[in-house]
């Protein structure tokens, strides 16, 4: 693209820090933390499970200083894009991270939406049971079989379709939306909370079964799949870094964002859980974790607190708040293919803006196409799947690279420096290691990753080879 196009068409900086947090706290406060409660509770074996949520809280922290950094130093669309490019050579190596990124991206993005759809499908059928208890017809995937088609398959899909319909326009009219939203985040969780700590019963809540702190491979290893819950319920603070080239005054706001988002939701987080620690049996809870139950914790607590209306009212709620994270998530990522096609790494018709919003619509429309065609898979073991592959092809890669940046590119302008570094760069390394390989049966989500390289790899090499680009010739790359 010429320079005079690229001064044509530009984003709209319109998020402040209000917005950006808004943003960020939308993108992680979805359906995974009212509907994982009874799976980080089995992995655990009881309620320590709280030190699940604790050591979430902390991993969470550390990769947002690694965030925070690298987003007000390159405050640009596409956030990890940019940042894996310039970190290993945007002429070197740097080319194939980047568009390796943009590869997994395409399985775990429309994934994320899609789960948050069917989430608010399924408490909508909490209401209107008839929504899943007939089925209206079949679809056959290759290699997957025939899928039954049901009234929540259509209402996950409308979801999507209207997520789309909400986020066609500027982003400073998006950026009002998902503060709107978010009071009704914060009204959901407050709720929650409230009804746990006035029936809370410490009994309850602290009844642990017998060895439960005793150091050993039981306990490694369920700590380890309970962190990993905890990880995929947190994720969504760095939505804000997929938008910068949209955040006003971001060397400031982006930091602020990330910090004050993470320790906002892990407080909600934590007494949540604890709360409804504090009125269901957790032993109940890992009896609901194998099966379809468990989507409904909330709603079944609240109408066995206050009646039938309650839990109507909870399911409602619940699903407000995942359409928000829905919002929240095709918000960011539709920018980052849109980075990728502005750079000359994914396919051009990306890279346009819409000539009035300066929106990235194609995008925008593409990526919720996907999500809504991911709608119609099930989705109650992709959570483990989609946390390994985006750790090893890009959480791992980038902690590593914010210290690699700082030895390759000492005098670079960091607006915002981590605190303590190196340390929480190391801790965020040793914390998604563990998430990814101290698991039992972790082969399984090691190998989706090790598949998605290998093809991601093949797909990048025959793209390359007749444009010249790394490693066989040298990449032009703009600015």
């Amino acid at each position: 693209m010429t320079t005079t196009g690229r001064q044509e068409q530009h984003l709209e900086r319109g998020i402040g820090l209000g917005g950006a947090t808004a943003l960020a706290m939308t993108d992680m406060i979805g359906v995974g933390p009212f509907i994982t409660v009874p799976l980080i509770v089995a992995a655990a074996g009881g309620p320590q499970a709280m030190l699940g949520w604790i050591a979430g809280a902390v991993l969470a922290l550390c990769d947002g200083l690694v965030w925070a950094e690298l987003g007000a130093a390159m405050p640009r669309a596409g956030g990890s894009y940019h940042y894996l490019g310039q970190i290993y050579g945007p002429q070197r190596l740097g080319r194939l991270v980047s568009f390796l990124f943009i590869w997994q991206l395409t399985f775990s993005a429309p994934l994320s939406i899609a789960s948050g759809c069917i989430g608010l499908a399924d408490h909508l059928a909490y209401i209107f049971p008839s929504l899943e208890n007939h089925a209206w017809g079949s679809l056959a995937l290759p290699l997957h079989g025939r899928l039954q088609v049901s009234g929540a398959t259509l209402v996950a899909v409308l979801t999507c379709a209207l997520a789309v319909l909400l986020l066609y326009r500027r982003i400073s009219r998006v950026s009002r939306i998902s503060q709107a939203m978010l009071v009704g985040v914060i009204a959901t969780i407050a709720w929650v909370i409230f009804a746990g700590v006035t029936h809370f019963r410490a009994a309850l809540a602290f009844d642990f079964p017998p060895h439960a702190f005793a150091l050993g491979r039981p306990f490694v290893l369920g700590m380890g799949a309970a962190l990993l819950v905890a990880t995929y319920d947190f994720w969504g603070y760095y939505n804000v870094c997929f938008l910068g080239e949209e955040v006003r005054e971001p060397e400031r706001n982006i930091p602020r964002a990330m910090v004050l988002s993470i320790v906002l939701v892990a407080a909600f987080y934590l007494v949540m859980n604890t709360s409804i620690l504090g009125v269901m049996p957790w032993r109940e809870l890992v009896a609901r974790a194998g099966g379809e139950m468990r989507l409904h914790v909330v709603p079944d607590m609240m109408q066995q607190l206050y009646g039938r209306a309650a839990g109507v009212i909870a399911s409602l709620l619940i699903a407000w708040t995942a359409f928000a994270s829905v919002f929240a998530l095709l918000a960011g990522y539709s920018r980052i293919p849109y980075a990728a096609a502005q750079d000359g790494n994914y396919f051009r018709p990306f890279g346009k803006l819409h000539a009035k919003g300066h929106f990235p619509h194609v995008s925008l429309l593409a990526l919720g196409g996907v999500a809504a065609l991911f709608c119609f898979l099930r989705l109650s073991e992709v959570i483990g799947a989609l946390v390994v592959i985006r750790i090893l092809m890009q959480f791992l890669l980038q902690a590593l690279g914010v210290i690699v940046l700082r030895v390759r590119r000492p005098d670079m302008p960091r607006p915002f420096r981590m605190w303590l570094y190196p340390l929480p760069a190391l801790v965020a390394i040793a914390g998604f290691l563990y998430v990814a390989f101290g698991r039992p049966d972790f082969q399984r989500e090691v190998r989706y990753a090790a598949v998605l390289f290998v093809a991601g790899v093949a797909i990048y090499m025959a793209r390359a080879w007749p444009r010249r680009e790394w490693p066989f010739g040298k990449s032009e790359v703009r600015s």
